[in-house]
């Protein structure tokens, strides 16, 4: 862009006039009233003027025109009228013109008629004067526009001769002597201050005068421009339409960001009025190559322009409201600072309505494109009609050849007739540029969107430039690539190579495509990467999938197909049919392909090489193995630091070379002893040549010759080690090159090109392109070809220019150097600019040399300037952040220098605005740049040529917003920014760069984003931004640490959003696959069919959760139906991938056992669930072999024990054994015990266990346990000895690690150092005599062993140990270090209580030690008593033994602080800890917190233990929100909500439904999840209607829930409905194993029509240990209750016994009647058995199992008398039974008469405890029992026995007389109350009031009165035998820790005399719950009434759920009613009722 003489004269006049009129209407004026004659003389004098006007504009119509020489215009009178205008000047701003001026236009440009005089005056002369003085001044422009073709002249042609290069010369010479002053300018450091401080004295007046100058006219425009540009913003929705720049920029401006345009707008401007450097290329140099272009990148900006407003359309119909500009501000009075103008431009803008509004702007965009046309360019002058409307759009400049663009009048009729080019030669490559730049939509309708023409344009390589072009144009960028990236024509008919810039075309417009090609075809990646140039376009394969297993060879490298059929790798049944002529078509156009289908499968190739004729596929499969290896892990192939060490397979080695070639370099090609142990195999050997030849991989990254074309500088070291180890590339690249030569040649030290180009190549060119340098350069002669004289008409070529320098240098200098003329021209040339520093050196250095000098003799010459802008800079100490080193490359122009000076100057001044300008100046200085870019940037959109600004402003704008996001704190505003204006942000962002040097702030934010707001603001963004933020991602993954959540969220969006929208995005998703909710992964666009989709799929599945694998799998599932699987071929499998295996098992059981068997390596790779492991097994097992067992590992233990049985005998079942044992340690898996004895334990070598080794003993351990205690009696001591580390860590009962207690202890001692510890889990078989007989130091070192397998110890030996050492007062000490924690919950409290007071007084350090609740109570209190200030501040810090407060201090603390944080904390300190709260500190804290008013706010607070302790009542008054959040708490702990009644159960979800409206409809997938474990507990008539497919497909999760007999039931109806399962006739093996437990559910009579076949001893055994592992799980054993439990036990017992057949009548006769394995009573509990069964067994089985049938509950009588009677056929009389006999016995013993009992001999506590767990015994049993135990152990008097005896006891205790307690000791049954307190004990009211007595003693806990909760919750049931008048005086505390079980044994004549009406209202629910019907019947009526007030359901108190009703009627009773309020009169005003 060129200035004009027209502009500078029409800026200097505005100036002037604007100048002028400011300092008149800047004076202080006094307002008079005009009198009636001035007014008059005034409106005349205006009349005049406007006349004179109109008579000079229309005098004569055609001095319009003007014409060049403007001859026929009169500027004589044009200055009168101007001097009558000025005239009026004063009079009108006394008249206060200014004032009204804003109103006058507003009228003017609204069309209104009249609006005055003085309006009419402003109209005239803007309309009739200033348009011809505009003509005027632009008319100089006219002269550089293009002659008419009718004058004759060249079409073409420019100003030319010698005006123009006198202008250019006297330019130049102007830049030259300002340049040559800045350089010789001496500066002295005070010169240089002294500089500085004018320059920044007169930058800062004029800035401050300019700022206050423009103000007015600033705010003017600032308000135009908020009309005309609408600023996006977010709407209600939270959405908003993409920006452009020209809103951005506007919008940083309404929130106060700082732009920094300053230097961006200088180089704006200087770019425009300064000419540009010249081109590499000369105008008319035909041959000159094109510069390579750079990456493309299509414009953003053009894709989104169609969708915003053009800023200077005059016909727009969408401008902004007045509201949403600053007049709104300005109007309210809220707009701080606006002036009087502003306010009337305001008031009269207000006034208008929308269609004035519309015709002020029409009017308004007229004028201003008429003043801004002649500044801003030529084309509206030089071409015909008027400014148009549309946005004429350059190709970005990073995306095509730098090409100037030229101009002319009128394109279509002189240069751009495309008609012409089409019909003849090429057209002229100057034309092309010409059209493409200034006519530019008709160039891309007619060029880009034309393939055969585009095509003859590009057949001239100067046109490459067009593929840039035209792949950023709006042209179809499908078409294009239909056309021109042709991949297969390139394969197929190869015409040499392609060249780059197509390539790179076609990876720009079909980058994704191309790259999944190249990757997987290697003819293809071959083919592009033959040239070393394209090896920038080495596609990455990591991320994109491997070729689809079922494509055939057509890759979609073209539109016709390149294969048929016979590359269908599955279907290559018969490899004999497989032709040489098939394996060489696919090998041809399927490489990837057949590489991993055939080449991969060891069986196939092998069957092929078989064949002579196929031995070349051997080297094939090698070589193309090695390029799958994009889709591996490199890392894990190439560990080269064991290649040392180890054999490296060859396969690996070529991977690793081609695929890692760096690290491969350094680790074998240089590390000698690797590269030594490598070639000793043959097949190596290539790697001597490769090691060699690796440099030239190198050279890659150095020699990039495409660069050497642009004037660069390119280093010699660099260039010559190309010239030596690139000889053939460098020569023909280089040598025949004359651009790069001439380039290179430009340095002189590069001279030797010359003669090494001369030597090398016969083809050298002549670096000029001329012939007459391209002579030898040998035959040099000086004086004939140096003729210096003429380089001044024709300059030199560089080799002769060269030549010249290096030849004569003597005549060079002398020649050359003092001619100035020459020195410039040879300035001007890349080539030959060195000459001119080269004369400055010398002249530099010759003027040193000849000037004498009296200082110094021999002073070196000074250095040249080598850079003169650096030294300029560095010389006048500006600050700059200019690129030095493309600034001081040889050649640069003058200009360019000036402008760097410019910048740079203008940087340094803005680093120091606030230095030179105040506050207020400094933002309107701001605001004016800001807004004059943005007026620029809406001029550009008009122009026919690009004014460069978004070049220029591209990096100010990111640095801008970078820096506000930065400090911006409000995230509001940044959401806008990055929602609003994310598109044309990242159209702004250089994408090449590298994203690891943290470059991209503004995508970096994206992360920042708040979850809130993630959604709506990537949903907005634009695709290529969302790329970005992949790409930043995947490069600082490991620093953005974002969360789950966060990922997760952005990849639902991505999903929901982009994914629909544009599917083929999706596989760039696939690193964040892992975080896809699995709701999105469900909800997934139908992409099952797109192999690139499923591949990047099954790549990531690995790297997912299975939540996550399996609703991909039930995504999958909607393309897999079960005709089409059962259809599919038998690799359909391997075909599919891993996606198939998480098929929903409906869809997976359909596979048949030839495609299990062919995809089972795709199978065993992934994490099959149990059920498809299970049906695995049984459809394979069977005619299988060895080898085949040993692929499918553990899933054959999963096959049904009979399948496996058949294989006995065979060379499979030992193979089946090694697996069985490996299964066995595998605690996941369903082992029938069945399966283990018949294939493992029925071995010879078991039969005699003394012959079993150490190792093998050691490696059976875990088996022991199975096989009884028969099998550990045979062992022999040392032998457990020697196996003992592995024995320690079985399980085994109590009875069998006592024979091996005993066993070992015969030959070491147990007791000795360390020898306790090393039992393990063996310490269980440790006699409680043993023990007691330990020292402190040897229990102590046991406890660690102990703490492991506590919960295995029994009673007696857990007292026993913490009773022993409670007794040392060294017991404090180890407390505090937690040495005896392992025992707490089995230590006495009355053990405790002696310490209690030395431990408070240490409260600090005993704070997390695990205390049960009586013992924290105790202490809490104690510590309260002595320690009240401290317990009262440091509350929250006392740990554990919070759970011991009492309800009166909380409430204290409570009162003292009500605050919600107050109570959240205490909450917060309850919920952490160890143990449950007790009932009574639970109902006092939801009593308490029910009167806070903040109460529903704490729900989330309470925690899962305490919600569920709210009464129902309080629950139904919750609203929605709260019902949600008690719904997620409850779920965060769902064991506390099992363990409540069934009615409160089913009353409290049914609030939730009803909350969750699920009464009607579907009870969903989500409803059901949402509810968790309580969803089984809804009503019958919402479980019913469960989503069946839900039912189906989740059967796995729903089988863990706890079910209700009502909910067993229905679910057995659903599992029968045809839709689910259908009838149980119909159902096979794949139905049973997915019903499982679920079978028990259904009823007998259904049970029966099942198929016996079906129902197999193992499958049988698999529910029944299904079945046990949940009933032991956190769900099963807080589920069940005892009757349930015993229901479901009995459905249990039929179905074994239907299904084996002892349920026939005629059993015996037809079967053989199957006796149990002592293995299989261990899975199926021998209850469930006929007793003829098991007395069947074999002694030693039988004796094995004895203690299973012992200690087995659902033993019944008859069963009992049996098995006791073949205990008695085995071991004799009863008498004669040994102590381990009658510990096994337990429950049997129950049978026993009492003489019998009499007879035993209980001497261990061992047997004793076995038979005082047994609640069955009769009272003479009791007696019986009691007395036998005194005999047994030798007890003189019950006064002897301890408390560990006491403990084993058990219920035998109530067989003592009353006569005989009294004789206990106090103390020793106070310590064994805490385990007899559990047990509901048989005793007679008598003997509970001794055994009261003996807790009352005085060394025990004292009087009854002072008992707190703490001992009552010790004593347990014992508190029923409270005396009446100690009961009578319970208070509150004290019946709190009454259990419930005492409660219901309490006598009813005892309960209704000794508890009154008030104390039996303080019961909590559960003891008024246990209240039996026998007491109540006992109650008097108040009593009763008192009762119901803890059972009703009462304001704030729970419902009576003792669940004596299924229906409960929420209603009150009128009775109950009236007798409450009798009985609080009574309590108010009455007597206590006794």
């Amino acid at each position: 862009m060129r200035s004009t003489p027209a502009a500078s004269v029409l800026g200097f006049l505005l100036f002037g006039l604007i100048c002028a009129v400011q300092s008149v209407y800047s004076q202080p004026t006094v307002i008079k009233r005009r009198t009636a004659e001035e007014g008059t003389t005034l409106e005349e004098d205006i009349q005049k003027v406007i006349n004179h006007i109109h008579f000079l504009s229309g005098a004569d119509e055609q001095m319009r025109g003007f014409s060049n020489t403007g001859e026929a215009f009169s500027l004589h009178s044009y200055y009168d009228m101007l001097s009558n205008l000025l005239a009026l000047v004063p009079p009108l701003l006394k008249d206060r013109f200014m004032d009204e001026l804003p109103k006058m236009l507003v009228c003017i440009l609204s069309g209104e008629q009249d609006c005055g005089l003085k309006a009419e005056l402003t109209k005239t002369v803007s309309v009739e004067l200033v348009e011809p003085l505009l003509k005027l001044l632009s008319s100089p422009a006219l002269q550089t526009c293009t002659q008419s073709p009718s004058s004759g002249a060249d079409p073409v042609s420019f100003r030319t001769g010698g005006e123009a290069e006198a202008e250019t010369t006297a330019l130049y010479g102007f830049q030259q002597t300002v340049m040559n002053i800045l350089q010789s300018l001496p500066l002295s450091g005070h010169l240089k201050e002294t500089l500085s401080s004018v320059m920044d004295a007169a930058v800062k007046n004029v800035l401050t005068f300019s700022v206050s100058l423009l103000q007015i006219p600033l705010e003017y425009m600032n308000i135009a421009l908020q009309f005309g540009i609408r600023v996006p913003s977010l709407d209600d929705k939270e959405t908003c339409e993409q920006g452009d720049l020209k809103q951005l920029i506007m919008w940083g401006i309404h929130n106060n960001m700082s732009w920094s345009f300053a230097p961006s707008l200088v180089d704006i401007l200087l770019e425009l009025f300064l000419e540009q450097d010249k081109p590499l290329c000369a105008y008319g140099v035909l041959d000159c190559q094109t510069p390579s272009i750079m990456p493309f990148q299509r414009s953003l900006t053009e894709a989104t322009r169609d969708s915003h407003d053009i800023f200077f359309k005059c016909d727009r119909h969408n401008l902004a409201q007045l509201n949403d500009t600053v007049c709104a501000d300005v109007l309210r009075g809220s707009s701080a600072g606006s002036s009087a103008s502003v306010l009337a431009l305001c008031q009269a803008l207000g006034s208008l309505s929308p269609h004035q509004l519309e015709q002020v702007w029409s009017n308004l965009c007229s004028v201003v494109q008429a003043l801004v046309s002649p500044v801003v360019g030529e084309s509206s002058y030089c071409a015909d009609g008027d400014v148009k409307d549309s946005i004429a759009t350059a190709p970005p400049s990073q995306a095509a050849p730098r090409r100037a663009a030229r101009e002319a009048p009128n394109l279509r009729q002189l240069a751009c007739n495309y008609d012409v080019w089409m019909e003849a030669l090429p057209a002229d490559d100057q034309f092309v540029s010409l059209c493409s730049d200034n006519d530019r939509e008709e160039f891309v309708k007619r060029v880009c969107s034309d393939a055969d023409f585009m095509k003859k344009l590009l057949s001239d390589a100067v046109n490459s430039w067009l593929y840039a072009y035209c792949a950023n144009s709006s042209a179809d960028s499908d078409y294009l690539v239909s056309h021109f990236c042709v991949y297969q024509q390139w394969i197929e008919q190869p015409t040499g190579p392609v060249a780059t810039v197509l390539l790179e075309f076609c990876m720009n417009l079909d980058g994704p495509r191309m790259t999944s090609l190249m990757c997987q075809n290697i003819q293809l990646l071959v083919f592009v990467l033959a040239d070393p140039e394209n090896i920038h376009l080495m596609p990455n394969c990591t991320n994109l999938p491997t070729p689809p297993p079922l494509a055939g060879p057509d890759l979609g490298l073209g539109p016709g197909s390149l294969g048929s059929e016979s590359c269908r790798y599955s279907q290559w049944h018969d490899l004999t049919q497989i032709t040489t002529d098939d394996l060489m078509h696919c090998t041809n156009f399927d490489q990837a392909g057949f590489a991993q289908e055939v080449c991969g499968n060891s069986t196939i190739i092998d069957t092929l090489l078989q064949d002579e004729e196929h031995v070349w596929l051997r080297e094939f499969c090698n070589a193309s193995l090695a390029s799958l290896s994009q889709t591996l892990n490199i890392a894990e192939w190439c560990d080269y630091d064991t290649w040392a060490g180890r054999q490296v397979d060859v396969s690996v080695v070529a991977l690793c070379w081609q695929n890692d070639q760096l690290a491969f370099q350094s680790k074998v090609c240089c590390q000698t002893s690797v590269l030594e142990k490598l070639l000793q195999d043959p097949q190596n050997q290539w790697l001597v040549s490769a090691c060699t030849n690796m440099d030239m991989h190198a050279l890659l990254k150095v020699c990039k010759y495409s660069d050497w074309s642009k004037p660069i500088i390119v280093d010699m070291t660099e260039l010559a080690l190309c010239a030596e180890l690139d000889q053939l590339n460098f020569t023909s690249k280089v040598c025949t090159n004359g651009t790069i030569l001439q380039n290179l040649l430009a340095n002189q030290d590069n001279t030797w090109l010359v003669q090494y180009c001369a030597n090398h190549s016969k083809s050298a060119v002549s670096p000029s392109g001329d012939g007459e340098d391209g002579g030898d350069p040998t035959g040099f002669k000086p004086a004939e070809q140096c003729q210096y004289s003429s380089w001044s008409i024709s300059l030199p070529g560089v080799a002769r220019l060269t030549l010249c320098w290096e030849n004569d240098q003597t005549h060079f200098i002398s020649s050359v150097c003092p001619n100035t003329a020459l020195l410039l021209k040879l300035s001007q040339e890349s080539y030959s600019a060195w000459v001119s520093s080269m004369c400055t050196t010398f002249t530099n250095y010759t003027s040193e040399t000849t000037t004498p000098t009296t200082t110094t003799t021999n002073s070196p010459a000074p250095e040249p300037d080598s850079c003169w802008v650096r030294n300029l800079v560095k010389q006048f100490h500006l600050n700059c952040s200019v690129d030095f080193a493309s600034a001081c490359q040889p050649g640069i122009s003058q200009n360019r220098v000036l402008k760097m000076m410019v910048h740079c100057w203008v940087e340094s001044l803005e680093a120091r605005v606030e230095e030179l300008l105040t506050a207020p100046v400094a933002a309107m200085l701001e605001q004016a740049l800001s807004t004059t870019v943005v007026f620029l940037l809406a001029v550009e959109e008009v122009q026919a040529s690009s004014l460069h600004i978004v070049k220029n402003i591209n990096h100010s704008v990111l640095k801008s917003v970078a820096q506000y996001l930065e400090k911006e704190k409000a995230f509001e505003n940044k959401k806008v920014l990055l929602q609003c204006f994310g598109t044309v942000l990242t159209s702004l962002m250089q994408v090449p760069r590298d994203m690891t040097r943290n470059e991209f702030p503004v995508i970096k934010e994206y992360f920042n984003i708040p979850l809130s707001s993630l959604t709506s603001v990537l949903s907005a963004a634009h695709v290529t931004t969302v790329r970005l933020i992949l790409q930043y991602y995947s490069s600082h993954r490991d620093t953005l640490q974002l969360s789950d959540e966060f990922l997760s969220t952005m990849m639902s969006v991505l999903l929901q959003t982009h994914v629909v929208r544009d599917e083929s995005f999706f596989p760039e998703l696939a690193p964040l696959l892992a975080s896809a909710n699995p709701t999105d992964i469900q909800a997934l666009p139908s992409l099952q069919n797109d192999k690139i989709v499923t591949n990047a799929i099954n790549r990531n599945l690995a790297h997912m959760t299975l939540e996550q694998r399996h609703a991909f799998g039930s995504w999958y599932s909607k393309v897999m139906s079960p005709s089409k699987i059962i259809e599919g071929h038998e690799s359909l499998i391997a075909d599919t991938g891993d996606l198939i295996v998480y098929l929903p098992f409906r869809y997976f059981q359909h596979l048949s056992h030839a495609q299990l068997m062919n995809g089972l390596d795709v199978l065993l790779r992934n994490n099959l669930t149990s059920l498809k492991q299970e049906f695995i097994a049984y459809s394979l097992v069977g005619n299988l072999t060895a080898q085949d067992f040993i692929r499918l590992g553990k899933i054959s233990c999963l096959a049904d024990p009979k399948d496996l049985l058949l294989y006995k005998d065979t060379e499979a079942f030992t193979v089946i054994q090694d697996i069985v044992m490996n299964c066995t340690h595998d605690d996941g898996l369903i082992l029938p015990n069945y399966l283990i004895s018949s294939v493992l334990l029925n071995s010879t070598e078991f039969k005699v266990p003394s012959s079993l080794g150490a190792d093998r003993l050691a490696e059976i351990a875990h088996l022991l346990p199975l096989m009884g205690i028969t099998f550990l009696q045979g062992l022999t001591p040392a032998q457990l000895l020697a196996a003992l580390p592995a024995l320690s860590n079985v399980s085994f009962s109590p009875a069998q690690a006592s024979v091996i207690v005993d066993k070992l202890s015969s030959i070491t001692t147990l007791t000795g150092p360390n020898r306790l510890q090393e039992l393990g889990s063996l310490i269980v078989g440790m006699r409680a005599e043993t023990l007691l007989t330990l020292t402190s130091a040897q229990l102590l070192s046991s406890l660690p062993a102990i703490a492991q397998h506590s919960p295995g110890l029994s009673p007696p030996q857990v007292n026993a140990i913490a009773s022993k050492l409670w007794g040392y007062s060294e017991v404090v000490i180890w407390l505090k270090n937690h040495q005896v924690d392992t025992l707490l919950y089995g230590t006495p409290l009355v053990s405790v209580l002696p310490r209690i007071s030395v431990l408070v007084n240490d409260v600090e350090n005993i704070t997390t030690n695990f205390y049960n609740t009586q013992q924290a109570k105790a202490i809490f209190r104690e510590a309260l008593e002595t320690k009240p200030n401290l317990i009262e501040q440091r509350f929250l810090s006392l740990g554990t033994l919070g759970q011991g407060a009492s309800c009166e201090f909380l409430k204290e603390r409570f009162r003292a602080d009500r605050s919600r944080n107050a109570v959240v904390e205490i909450l917060q300190f309850l919920r952490q800890q160890p143990r449950p709260l007790h009932t009574s500190l639970k109902k006092c804290l939801i009593e308490e917190l029910y009167k806070l008013e903040f109460f529903p706010q704490l729900i989330k607070d309470l925690g899962a233990e305490l919600a569920v302790s709210m009464p129902v009542s309080t629950i139904t008054k919750f609203s929605t929100d709260d019902m949600n959040v008690l719904r997620t708490t409850i779920l965060q702990d769902p064991r506390h909500f099992l363990l409540l009644p069934r009615t409160k159960q089913a009353l409290l979800v049914d609030k939730m439904v009803q909350s969750m409206g699920m009464y009607t409809g579907v009870f969903t997938q989500e409803e059901f999840r949402s509810l968790g474990i309580m969803s089984p507990f809804v009503l019958d008539e919402v479980f019913i209607q469960m989503d069946r497919s839900f039912f189906i497909d989740n059967l796995s999760s729903l089988l863990g829930l706890c079910y209700t007999q009502s909910k067993m039931n229905l679910v057995a109806l659903i599992l029968q409905e045809p839709a689910v399962f259908g009838p149980v006739k119909t159902w096979n093996k794949a139905t049973l194993i997915q019903v499982d437990r679920f079978l028990f559910f259904l009823s007998k009579s259904t049970l029966q029509e099942i198929s016996p076949a079906l129902m197999t001893v193992g499958h049988i055994e698999k529910l029944f240990i299904s079945q046990r592992r949940w009933e032991r799980g956190d769900v099963g054993a807080s589920c069940l209750k005892s009757d349930e439990r015993l229901e479901l036990f009995r459905k249990q017992q039929f179905v074994l016994q239907f299904f084996l057949g002892f349920l026939k009548i005629n059993h015996l006769s037809s079967l053989e009647m199957m006796v149990p394995t002592c293995e299989i009573l261990h899975s199926i509990p021998p209850a469930a058995w006929p007793p003829s069964s098991l007395t069947s067994m074999s002694p030693t089985a039988f004796s094995n199992c004895l203690e299973l049938m012992g200690h087995d509950p659902f033993f019944e009588s008859y069963q009992r008398s049996q098995v006791l009677n073949k205990v008695k056929q085995l071991y004799g009389p009863v008498s004669s039974f040994s102590q381990s006999l009658i510990s096994q016995l337990a429950a049997l013993a129950v049978e026993m008469t009492v003489e019998e009992l009499s007879s035993l001999r209980l001497v261990e506590r061992r047997s004793i405890a076995a038979l005082g767990a047994i609640s069955g015994w009769t009272d003479t049993q009791l007696a019986a029992l009691f007395t036998t135990v005194l005999r047994s152990t030798r007890r003189v008097s019950p006064s002897q026995l301890d408390s560990s005896t006491l403990v084993a006891m058990g219920y035998i205790v109530c067989g003592a007389t009353a006569a005989d307690m009294k004789l206990f000791n106090a103390v020793e049954f106070s310590k064994a109350v805490l385990f007899l307190g559990q047990l509901r004990l048989p005793c007679s009211e008598e003997q509970l009031d001794v055994l009261v007595g003996l807790l009352s003693h005085t060394l025990a806990f004292g009087t009854i009165s002072s008992w707190g909760t703490d001992v009552f919750i010790e004593i347990g049931v014992l508190a029923a035998g409270l005396p009446d008048l100690a009961m009578s005086a319970l208070v509150k505390e004290q019946i709190e820790g009454i259990t419930p079980t005492a409660i219901s044994v309490i006598p009813p004549e005892r309960f209704y005399v000794a508890l009154n009406h008030r104390q039996i209202s303080m019961f909590s629910y559960e003891q008024a719950a246990a209240v039996t019907d026998a007491q109540i019947s006992a109650l008097s009526e108040v009593q009763k009434t008192a009762l119901s007030l803890a059972l009703t359901l009462w304001e704030n108190r729970p419902v009576d759920f003792r669940g004596r009703s299924r229906g409960l009627a929420l209603s009150y009773s009128p009775l109950c009613l009236t007798l409450g309020l009798l009985m609080l009169l009574t309590v108010l005003s009455g007597p206590d009722v006794p």
